[in-house]
């Protein structure tokens, strides 16, 4: 993945949305994410930070190491931590692909909202599994567009959800990778596996679920390719407009919109 195959760019609004999309989905995602033993963590492919900013002080007895292609969205993780107070993080920029750490480095690796992005996801773990130890264990978690459902039901809806899931196909990624991660990690070698999915649900007396993440999050994750996909000629404008409007109903007082995210746990042999 080049920095210019992120389907869903760099902007500050982007930036936004993925903190957004953090902090909303913290617990749901995290409340498990502690390492043990305590070691040197390899997060991959981190950002902004904003996964960094709540896993890290979850684990002040681990150190990290959290990389990204992006040297802009480094500078932002850096401030982003700096402001945060958490002294147990260093950032640095690297390639998935092109790893440049000593095989059986890292005690544990943790990768979030990256596989999905890369046309290579076995190739990216295998690779991951080289520079952790014997032993060491890899975390794992990804969205799987293909889970989002909601009412009222709305064909347009469904229309603007699949504009998504076809650019980032065109990107070389795969939006509905969520349901792959335990063979994924099968073909990589990874030993112990286990996948948890973890359900988001929201409906209006759930109104931070509605606002952070129906809204702001998935809403907003589809709103942000509006132009490719227009411009693809995967959707009329007109349409595009019909089908966002539609989502947002699933936001309204009697609306409901649910999804899946998938937590993968593996370990070294």
């Amino acid at each position: 993945m080049s920095s210019g195959d992120y389907v869903h760019g760099y902007s500050a609004t982007e930036s936004q949305r993925l903190s957004d999309q953090a902090n909303t989905l913290s617990g749901l995602l995290h409340y498990d994410s502690v390492f043990h033993p305590a070691g040197l963590v390899l997060e991959v492919g981190c950002g902004t930070g904003a996964q960094t900013v709540i896993v890290a002080p979850q684990n002040p007895q681990c150190d990290f190491i959290s990389i990204d292609i992006a040297g802009d969205s480094l500078i932002k993780a850096e401030k982003n931590i700096k402001n945060k107070g958490i002294r147990n993080v260093k950032f640095q920029v690297a390639d998935v692909f092109n790893l440049p750490f000593n095989e059986e480095s890292f005690d544990h690796v943790f990768v979030c909202f990256l596989l999905e992005h890369l046309q290579e996801p076995v190739r990216s773990l295998t690779l991951l599994k080289k520079v952790l130890k014997k032993g060491g264990t890899i975390t794992v978690i990804e969205g799987d567009h293909g889970s989002a459902y909601y009412y009222p039901r709305s064909s347009a809806a469904q229309a603007t959800i699949q504009c998504l899931i076809d650019v980032q196909a065109s990107l070389g990624g795969n939006s509905l990778i969520g349901r792959e991660l335990y063979p994924l990690l099968v073909a990589a070698g990874f030993g112990k596996i286990s996948v948890s999915p973890r359900i988001v649900y929201a409906d209006a007396s759930k109104p931070e679920m509605v606002d952070g993440f129906t809204r702001k999050t998935f809403i907003a994750m589809v709103e942000g390719v509006k132009e490719q996909a227009i411009n693809r000629g995967l959707i009329t404008e007109g349409e595009w407009g019909r089908g966002i409007a539609d989502l947002y109903r699933s936001a309204d007082s009697d609306g409901t919109f649910c999804y899946a995210f998938f937590k993968a746990l593996g370990k070294k042999p």
